[in-house]
This record gives structure tokens, C-alpha cells and sequence, in this order.
């Protein structure tokens, strides 16, 4: 007489659900791989543009041109070569352009009482310092100095900064029938407005973290401000 004795599979469907498990995790493990690069990428690409719009806000906080860094009167508005010419001073008036008004002691080409031109782009003869707006022209950064900045990439960067004179042709005098458009095209001839490009590049020798960013800004000649005083008894 033969006996067949059945012994407990249990063993064999826990071996079963754990390799279904295993199989599911390793199903998505590409997927979690590929939503963290993702994701690091995007933060990469954050820091970017956190880099440059903080540069170009910097850059904009400096004097327009050279001619406009004397403390000792209101930056005037300089003449440039290549402007256009609904911005150059009335043939009445050449302490002023159109629309400016007549008691305005502002917005003037002769507030330091001699007429200035627009400089060159770049460092200006004797400068040691950085102080107007073209001195950043063509300048690198490799490495942001905040000890206490949380950036991933702040080793691994670099920041690239162009200043360019841009065209200002536009028909300035239509009453507002055709909107302004305004298209950056550098040149190097003076003009009345200066454009400003920064190229931040985060881990530029790692094909897979490497991130570009790039950021336009412009800045216009208008000349400077006056502040009123009052001496208080």
C-alpha cells in the first residue's frame, strides 16, 4: 500500500510574494531614478536663474556710464553717437530732450554743466574699481563666494556677464498709435541704451548636470535724480 504524504506549501508563497514584491520595486526603480535627476536638474536650473537675475539686479544698481558717477551733481544725460534722433537735445533747448520739462532741474544733459558723451564699453583709464554699468562688460565669475548660501552648485558655476550698446530706434512721437518694440541688438557704436546678458552655467564639465541660463536686461540714458533737502532748525 502506498502512503503520499503532503507537506505545507506556506514557504513556497512566501517565496512567491516576495519575488513579485522584488519585481514591482525594481519595475520602478527606474522611475524613481529618473524623477530625482529630474528634480535635481530642476533645482539646478532654479539656482541658475536665482544667480543671474541676482547679478544683472546688482549691475543695475551702478551709475549708467562713468560720466554719471560725479557725486557732486545730478548724473546727466550724456550724448551718444548712434542714437536715435527723437532722443537727441531740441534744437531750441539743448539742455533737454522732448518732453522734459522746463523747470525740471533733472533729466538734463548740462546738470554738471559741462556736456558729456557716453563712454566706451568696458573698464575706464584709472578705474581700480567697478562703478558705473559697462565695467562688468565681458567679466566671469567661476565660483560664488556665500559661505552661508545653501546652492548646490555654487563651486561649480560660472557666470558670464556681456554689456553691448543696443539699438533705441523706435517712433518715439506717434502718440502711442504703433506700440514700442524693443529688439536688443548690440553694437558698439554709443547709443542710449546698454544691454545687459548674463550666461550662468552650473556643472559646465558634467554632461548630465549641466544647466544654461540665460537673462537679458537693459538699462536707458535718462540722466539722474535730485533730492530735495530741508535743513530742520
Amino acid at each position: 500500500m502506498k502512503i503520499t504524504y503532503f507537506t505545507p506549501a506556506i514557504a513556497m508563497i512566501e517565496l512567491i510574494f516576495a519575488i513579485v514584491i522584488m519585481g514591482i520595486v525594481l519595475m520602478s526603480a527606474p522611475m524613481l531614478i529618473s524623477t530625482a535627476q529630474k528634480s535635481t536638474t530642476v533645482v539646478l536650473q532654479q539656482e541658475g536663474v536665482n544667480q543671474a537675475v541676482s547679478r544683472i539686479t546688482m549691475i543695475l544698481t551702478y551709475a549708467w556710464d562713468e560720466n554719471d558717477t560725479n557725486s557732486s551733481c545730478i548724473p546727466p544725460v550724456l550724448h551718444v553717437t548712434n542714437g536715435d534722433s527723437e532722443l537727441d537735445p531740441m534744437a531750441t533747448d539743448p539742455s533737454r530732450r522732448i518732453g522734459v520739462p522746463l523747470t525740471s532741474t533733472t533729466r538734463k544733459f548740462n546738470t554738471c554743466l559741462n556736456d558729456l558723451n557716453a563712454s566706451v564699453i568696458g573698464m575706464d583709464l584709472g578705474d581700480t574699481i567697478k562703478d558705473d554699468i559697462d565695467d562688468f562688460g565681458n567679466t566671469a565669475l567661476s565660483t560664488i563666494q556665500n559661505a552661508g548660501g545653501r546652492y548646490i552648485g555654487k563651486d561649480h558655476v560660472d557666470i558670464n556677464t556681456t554689456i553691448t550698446y543696443g539699438s533705441d530706434t523706435v517712433t518715439y512721437s506717434n502718440g502711442g498709435a504703433t506700440p514700442i518694440s524693443f529688439i536688443p541688438s548690440p553694437g558698439a557704436a554709443t547709443s542710449n541704451v546698454k544691454n545687459i546678458d548674463v550666461n550662468v552655467t552650473t556643472f559646465p564639465s558634467d554632461a548630465e548636470l549641466k544647466s544654461s541660463i540665460v537673462m537679458h536686461a537693459f538699462s536707458c540714458n535718462i540722466g539722474g535724480i535730485g533730492y530735495e533737502m530741508r535743513i530742520l532748525p
